[in-house]
């Protein structure tokens, strides 16, 4: 599973179910959905294969106190279309958490002049990322499809352009838009 912040007895759904290497605590019941199963996705979750950029889930509505997206919004072609599947398979008054690089950073907006694409869009990246998503657009997705979104928040770790070096915490949790690699968005289902 890639990250949950459920309370325990609650459900979760993780959209794309790569491990990611981050410890966390599980949900339980939790459902992991993906094209394919990969190496390290706990054995005793249940999964669900299937096509993210689907029309149709194999998920019951409504069936998630938690549903997270780590890192997966940017590798489909209809992110509002995710966002809507997301929150259809999200309870009343339940989460949606989604992240995805960011794409306001030093090191993307100097990306983005320089090569013309943004830091994580580059040839190499493609197909697999696909789109790139600025916080509004996250946000306007997340009203679209019936969520109120909390402000956006930022990783607040993000590498040196040119460099391997990350920036010094202070500095990013300082600017966190500016030096953050990553964005994360939390919308709630209104009841």
């Amino acid at each position: 599973m890639r990250t949950t912040l459920a309370a325990a007895g609650s459900s979760m759904s993780d959209a794309a179910a790569a491990p990611c290497g981050v410890p966390c605590r599980r949900a339980s019941p939790a459902t992991g959905l993906d094209a394919v199963r990969y190496r390290g996705f706990p054995d005793d979750l249940e999964f669900r294969a299937m096509d993210l950029d689907g029309t149709v889930w194999p998920v019951d509505s409504a069936c998630g106190d938690l549903v997270v997206a780590v890192e997966t919004i940017e590798h489909l072609e209809n992110p509002w279309a995710f966002f809507r599947q997301l929150a259809s398979i999200t309870r009343p008054g339940g989460a949606v958490i989604v992240t995805t690089p960011n794409q306001l950073s030093v090191l993307s907006l100097l990306t983005l002049g320089t090569k013309r694409r943004f830091a994580a869009f580059q040839d190499a990246h493609y197909p697999a990322h696909r789109t790139a998503l600025l916080p509004s657009d996250l946000e306007r997705a997340a009203r679209t499809a019936g969520l109120a979104a909390q402000p956006i928040a930022f990783s607040q770790s993000g590498r040196v352009p040119l460099t391997g070096w990350h920036y010094p915490a202070a500095m990013s949790s300082s600017f966190p838009r500016a030096f953050s690699d990553n964005l994360l968005i939390v919308a709630r289902k209104l009841a």
